[in-house]
């Protein structure tokens, strides 16, 4: 492999890499060696348009662009010297010579690269005395992105993104020579299912998204790292939050899944965070029949009282179980455990599913239905068969994907099972029927791991507090097993120590504890797979 000098630091690169790509490889780009930019961007096309990223190379007369530039055995590069610097000066006064500099007022401010390298690397002040360009202001280009033109710096980010990676081709350059604007194509709006990410690659305040304008400034917000729970890809993200709100995902980079990008439906799914249907507490269904709000020891108990009774009555194989795709690797270790020390007759596992793509949407509409599978949970179809005949007595289920479509159709079938204890995050129909009802945590309110559909394991962490008396489904099982005095089960519920536990105890998760899978996630073991 070609070793190139940077700076006085030899560094190890691959062949036919450019400056930039072996710098990002080694992960030292912005992070050890500051060589800024503004067009390149890891998962694009080379535009070298903005000449931003100029470097001086040994042997060479003329400053190159380290976009663009191939790297070679023993290359020697200056990154850092008078020469460089005078260069970067003159792009970013360039850049700003119609800039209108509205950063009082620009959404963007907080995370705009124009204003962090216009303050790092740019001019005390502007030579320019000629009036700055006029161009239009709030666009809209569709149904999520407003443009302001006078904020572009025409980095043909967004116009390579909608050729390249949705290829749906809306943005188009328009014009020629300071005349150059970015337009959509005549009647074709940016409407497409990854349409968001073109504010995300914006370096500037151009595009911003109708969603999230004007609502808080960045600063405020803390970017806890976690997994978009929308589909089975499982894309990485930062999850911005103040006030104990969720104000917006953002795509987080991680090349084993998403590379930088998310579809706008998963971007949208914060909203269920803090929905007004979620549950917030457990409810029992009292003596009129009627489900009514309960402490959670009480409805424990209640829980605990009704499965003992079917137990001992009629044995424990008239009882199923159906875990939640939604719930975490530990969350469902847990009810495994309890299922099997129960003697449950069927255990199972109803995964929603819906449109997909060949970028990133999956059909599955769970983040953890290949960690259910892993964990011996067998798709729930046949045993809504068995529901439907009358060969269920008792039924503990996590979610409500059971009532929908592709398995139960509605909760009209739950009416014939002598009990039905549910856990749930939001409102449904298994309110009507559940006999006692447990409120749940949403994955961006605990600690666990989610296994996507690639059998990738990655971890997520509390972001938010719980609503109000919400728990994790394996505090809840956990809770009911001590109440049922299972062996194995003494009522407490710490998510780390059951990961670790889980990693011991199924081969497929060897090396997929929290703490072993890291930021990025980690494979399931094809050893015990």
């Amino acid at each position: 492999m070609p070793r190139i000098t940077v700076d006085g630091n030899e560094i190890e690169v691959e062949e036919g890499r450019t400056l930039l790509q072996a710098l990002d490889d080694a992960g030292l780009l912005m992070n050890g060696v500051d060589v800024p930019h503004y067009c390149w961007h890891p998962k694009l096309s080379i535009d070298g348009s903005c000449r931003l990223c100029q470097v001086e190379i040994e042997g060479v007369p003329k400053l190159q662009i380290a976009c663009n530039t191939p790297v070679s055995d023993g290359m020697i590069v200056h990154t850092q010297n008078d020469r460089v610097k005078n260069a970067r000066e003159g792009v970013m006064e360039l850049l700003l010579v119609n800039h209108p500099l509205d950063c009082p007022i620009c959404d963007q401010a907080g995370e705009c690269k124009l204003q962090d390298y216009a303050y790092e690397y740019g001019v005390d002040a502007s030579r320019s005395r000629e009036p700055r360009r006029a161009l239009k202001k709030n666009v809209d280009l569709g149904p999520t992105i407003v443009f302001d033109q006078e904020r572009c710096i025409l980095c043909r980010r967004c116009v390579r993104f909608c050729r390249e990676v949705p290829e749906t081709g809306e943005l188009v350059v328009q014009g020629r020579g300071d005349h150059s604007v970015i337009e959509t194509f005549p009647d074709v709006p940016l409407d497409n299912d990854y349409s968001m990410n073109v504010a995300d690659i914006c370096p500037v305040g151009a595009l911003t998204t109708k969603d999230f304008r004007f609502k808080i400034r960045v600063w405020f917000l803390e970017d806890v790292p976690g997994v978009c729970t929308g589909c089975s890809k499982g894309c990485n993200i930062h999850l911005g939050v103040a006030n104990n709100k969720v104000y917006r995902y953002v795509p987080r980079r991680n090349d084993a899944v998403n590379e930088t990008w998310m579809c706008d439906e998963g971007r949208m799914s914060y909203k269920r965070l803090g929905s007004a249907d979620r549950l917030e507490r457990p409810l029992v269904r009292g003596e009129l029949g009627i489900p009514e709000a309960s402490d959670f020891d009480d409805a424990v108990a209640a829980a605990a009282e009704r499965i003992a009774r079917l137990r001992d009555s009629k044995g424990a194989g008239v009882i199923a179980g159906v875990a939640s795709p939604h719930a975490t690797n530990e969350d469902l270790f847990v009810f495994r455990r309890f299922l099997d020390a129960l003697g449950a007759g069927v255990s199972a596992v109803a995964v929603p599913t819906g449109r997909a793509d060949e970028l990133l949407i999956q059909a599955e509409k769970a983040a953890n239905a290949s960690g259910a599978r892993a964990l011996g949970f067998d798709d729930a179809k046949s045993l809504c068969d068995r529901i439907q005949s009358g060969g269920v007595d008792g039924l503990i289920v996590m979610g409500s994907d059971l009532l929908g479509e592709g398995y139960l159709g509605d909760a009209s079938a739950l009416g014939n099972i002598d009990t039905v204890i549910g856990l749930d995050t939001h409102a449904s129909d298994l309110q009507r029927t559940a006999d006692v009802l447990f409120a749940t945590r949403v994955a961006a309110e605990k600690w666990g791991t989610l296994t996507n559909h690639a059998g990738h394991v990655q971890r997520v962490q509390p972001a938010i507090e719980p609503i109000a008396d919400a728990r994790s489904e394996g505090e809840v099982i956990a809770a009911i097993g001590a109440a049922l005095g299972l062996p194995g089960f003494d009522g407490g519920f710490d998510p780390l120590a059951v990961s670790k536990a889980l990693s011991e105890a199924v081969p497929a998760f060897a090396n997929a504890s929290f703490d072993a899978v890291g930021d990025g996630g980690a494979p399931l073991s094809k050893a015990g797979a």
